[in-house]
């Protein structure tokens, strides 16, 4: 097995405390002027000044690292639109992009900012619910993470995985291309993901690894609320590594032909706060997270200091209400029950 490189983001940890990442991806890109259905990976190379732009605006907004445009960009999903064979080039466009940015601001103010390789799944169910092998599915991630290794990644971050088995076939891929990774799951309802994994679950699957993460948590699922659910499930277990949480600006709303988040920057910085009063080190955004609401989220963790870890009934208070119709206790390893709430699903991709 490779050696891996050295940590810069526990670096960075050390040195700082807790770190702020990005927000939404998707939502931004939308705002301009990405269609419905079309592969945001494709403007690394066909609008690079856009991409840029998102990179700059996180940073500008106060992130202490930034995922890179490509959490789709894998053959899986390029497939698709028929980009299987420039996995290796968007993604090193994606991180080259990045690399420019960091490196500008640390130029301009002398502030380290960290380049984090986004890798989502594959989108392909694995063996055996599915036809997916899991060496098919290294390869994948491995081509994905070569790329972004090439274009000057500080980091892999491997986000938005509900099944085990493709979690380790990410594991093992960045094992095998030598750079620290850090890894998310998303967890829907009732506090698991979509293929039945508890807070719980992941923590012991993170811990079996050869090839562990430097950092780990939950991104995306439904709201905020729901998020920080799991972030206290899993800081319960007593991990030994940084959790991270980024959460959705609240709760997605079909208004007028488009989806709307209804997170305000307010709610979100609420939010941060009480990601790192559960345990988080790592606090960040996911859909419909602007950079509005990092701005908030920044000054908030900046001027308010770390309070007692919050009970569901908090959380609740503060964020709303939980979106599954159980409180999944089991399943987040909280240990509270706060009664009947209503359900929802979150969405599939970092946006």
């Amino acid at each position: 097995m490779p050696h891996i490189a050295s940590d810069p983001l526990g670096a960075l940890l050390q040195e700082r405390g807790y770190l702020l990442a990005d927000g939404a991806t998707g939502t931004n890109l939308f705002n301009m002027g990405l269609s419905a259905g079309d592969a945001p990976e494709l403007w690394n190379i066909d609008h690079p000044d856009r991409i840029e732009a998102l990179y700059a605006a996180a940073v500008e907004a106060g992130s202490d690292l930034f995922l890179t445009n490509s959490f789709g960009a894998n053959a899986s999903r390029l497939k698709l639109h028929g980009a299987e064979d420039r996995v290796r080039e968007l993604n090193r466009a994606a991180a080259a992009i990045g690399r420019k940015v960091a490196d500008a601001e640390m130029a301009r103010s002398g502030r380290r900012v960290l380049v984090a390789g986004s890798i989502g799944p594959t989108g392909e169910i694995m063996e055996p619910m599915g036809s997916l092998t899991h060496d098919t599915a290294v390869a994948m991630f491995f081509e994905q993470a070569e790329g972004l290794k090439e274009g000057g990644a500080d980091i892999l971050w491997v986000e938005t995985i509900s099944a085990p088995e493709e979690y380790r076939a990410a594991a093992e891929a960045c094992g095998r291309v030598g750079m620290p990774w850090v890894g998310t799951m998303s967890f829907d309802t009732a506090g698991r993901t979509m293929m039945g994994v508890t807070a719980t679950d992941m923590v012991k699957l993170v811990d079996r690894l050869d090839s562990p993460p430097v950092a780990f948590g939950a991104n995306c699922g439904v709201g905020a609320s729901d998020l920080l659910r799991t972030i206290l499930g899993l800081t319960a277990q007593a991990p030994e590594k940084p959790v991270v949480a980024k959460g959705n600006a609240g709760i997605p709303k079909y208004v007028e032909g488009e989806i709307v988040y209804d997170g305000t920057p307010a709610l979100m910085a609420e939010y941060a706060v009480m990601a790192r009063d559960c345990g988080a080190a790592i606090i960040g955004g996911c859909c419909g997270t602007m950079p509005a609401h990092l701005r908030a989220m920044r000054a908030a963790l900046d001027s308010r200091p770390r309070g007692e870890r919050p009970s569901l009934d908090a959380i609740v208070a503060a964020l709303g209400a939980f979106s599954s119709a159980k409180d999944g206790t089991e399943a987040s390893g909280c240990g509270h029950d706060h009664g009947p709430r209503g359900g929802r699903r979150g969405g599939r991709r970092r946006g």
